[in-house]
């Protein structure tokens, strides 16, 4: 068969629909197994609990153990050219080429999950009409990110086409009210919010903020995440911890707190018959913009994972015995506890940014703090718990003391062993450079053991359970080249298992991969996997005699 003719590969997969019912085959008609046991198995664990990964999932049995599943995410912050691109103004062949030096130690490592901030503040690394390009990639406020005489290019569907190809997940990342950032440069341009309605904009120290306050602005901000999500088919939406700014001292040290400047839009609420004190007026404001994105997510694009990143201490009145520290609550205004009884989101991020050691904030209380929170008092089915890391403080230099801000390794190491003995499937680090810089040699410790293998991310069922079919394939040599009927659902990754000198090897494959090779493997099982991660029925394929297809 040609496997570049799509009429070819029409007439392979007709024939083997054709075929449906058959038990076994020769080495050039493979079977199409169709088993509703199989199918009803699938279904009835898309909903439980995620399985917990393996140390490296290679094992030595005749049938391979379950997917192993763990998130294993990195945050890519454009913000102040954190993590990418390396500075403004850059070539738009260097800007790609720094993507794929990340995207490739991303894969390397066995990650399968990329957080990438599209709206530092109040603009785009992506064309918009709604808001301007971002000065972080082009050098100024408006200008493309690329040079004269460059062709023009979409970082976003550069970012996800090439996650797309390595099996990671992308998920978009906006910051919900910055308007300007500290570190930038040039002047706010049209049609940055700004500049069309500035009467929406506070400063407040040295950034700008649309005020949670003003209900136009919260539209804005949702029609901007609807319109990226409707443009993309991205895996994932997430918005972090900057809700109302983290307070300043309004004299410096020791001084009262800045007063947020949101006198005019709470006198027109209260003119217009509100009763709300201001603390509460400004958390229902924020819990209002949490909620309506929480529903804007999955309408624009049905499917897709909404996630939260906030401060990881809890409100005073929740905490565990010990646990001092600024509140959210109180300061940035964010009731990240009702968001969890509500279930406002698909997946927690808490920001446990503090060593397990550090009295006040030790990291193992807090992580069985918020599993709990989750577990104990959200909705059902339990909504995905994966705490944030503090991978950037791992120290740079060599020669540099360890000390409160200068982490070693072993630190990320046993945070990452403390949640898998706990039950947490997934992480994420803060932020991808430290990984790509393996600072301290951390990526090469998590790539030898604790990343060894791939994983799967955990399922998210609630929101599409559908499973997709059994694959079906035919031999061409030392390859498999599959089929499959995707009208179930259609297929986003593989989870292939390879039996090599009796051992099975576990890998994850792109949904659009249609030809798999042996690798030497005397015995496969193949499964597809939908967009929310729901596997479905399992097919073994026996490469050693006769080809022989069985369903798991």
């Amino acid at each position: 068969m040609n496997r570049d003719d799509p009429w070819s590969r029409r007439r392979w997969l007709a024939g083997l629909a054709a075929l449906a019912g058959g038990s076994a085959c020769s080495t050039d008609r493979p079977s199409a197994p169709g088993s509703a046991e199989a199918g009803a198995s699938a279904a009835s664990t898309a909903s439980a609990p995620a399985t917990a990964p393996l140390p490296n999932a290679t094992v030595a049995v005749d049938d391979p153990p379950p997917a192993p599943r763990e998130m294993r995410g990195a945050w890519i912050a454009t913000v102040a050219n954190i993590d990418w691109p390396s500075r403004p103004g850059l070539a738009a062949a260097q800007q790609r080429a720094e993507a794929l030096v990340l995207l490739d130690r991303a894969k390397a490592l066995n990650l399968n999950l990329l957080v990438l901030q599209v709206r530092p503040a109040g603009d785009a690394i992506y064309p918009s009409t709604l808001e301007p390009w971002t000065e972080f990639l082009g050098g100024e406020q408006g200008r493309p990110p690329w040079l004269a005489g460059e062709a023009a290019w979409d970082p976003l569907a550069f970012w996800l086409r090439e996650a797309r190809a390595r099996a990671i997940e992308l998920h978009v990342w906006f910051n919900p009210y910055r308007a300007r950032h500290s570190s930038a440069k040039s002047p706010l341009v049209a049609p940055h919010l700004g500049v069309r309605q500035p009467g929406l904009i506070r400063r407040y120290g040295d950034m700008q903020w649309m005020d949670p306050g003003e209900p136009a602005a919260a539209e804005h901000t949702l029609a901007v995440v609807t319109d990226l999500l409707r443009r993309y088919d991205v895996d994932g939406a997430h918005i972090d911890d900057y809700f109302y700014p983290y307070p300043e001292p309004l004299r410096g040290p020791g001084s009262p707190d800045r007063p947020f400047p949101d006198d005019a839009s709470y006198a027109r609420y209260t003119a217009g018959g509100g009763a709300l004190a201001r603390e509460d007026w400004r958390r229902a404001n924020v819990d209002s913009l949490v909620q309506r994105m929480h529903a804007a997510v999955h309408e624009a694009r049905p499917g897709t994972r909404f996630g939260i990143s906030p401060f990881g201490l809890p409100r005073p009145d929740r905490r565990p015995p010990g646990i001092v520290g600024f509140s959210q609550y109180d300061q940035l205004y964010a009731d990240v506890e009702r968001w969890v009884e509500q279930g406002w989101f698909d997946y927690l991020v808490p920001q446990l940014y503090w060593p397990r050691d550090r009295a006040g904030q030790e990291f193992g209380t807090l992580l069985t703090h918020w599993q709990a929170e989750v577990a104990e008092r959200g909705p059902a089915p339990r909504r995905h718990q994966w705490p944030g890391l503090f991978t950037s403080l791992v120290r740079r230099d060599p020669a540099a003391a360890y000390g409160l801000r200068v982490w070693p390794a072993d630190e990320i190491v046993g945070q990452i062993q403390l949640m898998r003995e706990q039950g947490t499937a997934g992480h994420i680090h803060f932020s991808m450079v430290a990984l790509a810089q393996d600072r301290d040699g951390l990526a090469t410790r998590l790539a030898a053991d604790l990343y060894a293998a791939p994983a799967l991310v955990p399922a998210t069922p609630w929101l599409d359970a559908r499973v997709p079919a059994a694959p079906q394939w035919q031999r061409e040599g030392e390859a498999l080249v599959i089929g499959i009927d995707e009208t179930p659902a259609p297929v986003a990754r593989w989870a292939v298992w390879r039996r090599i000198d009796g051992r099975w090897r576990f890998d994850v494959r792109p949904g659009a991969v249609r030809v798999l090779a042996t690798e030497g493997a005397d015995a496969l099982v193949l499964s597809a996997v939908g967009r929310t991660g729901v596997e479905g029925p399992r097919v073994r394929m026996d490469l050693r005699v006769d080809l022989r297809v069985e369903q798991r």
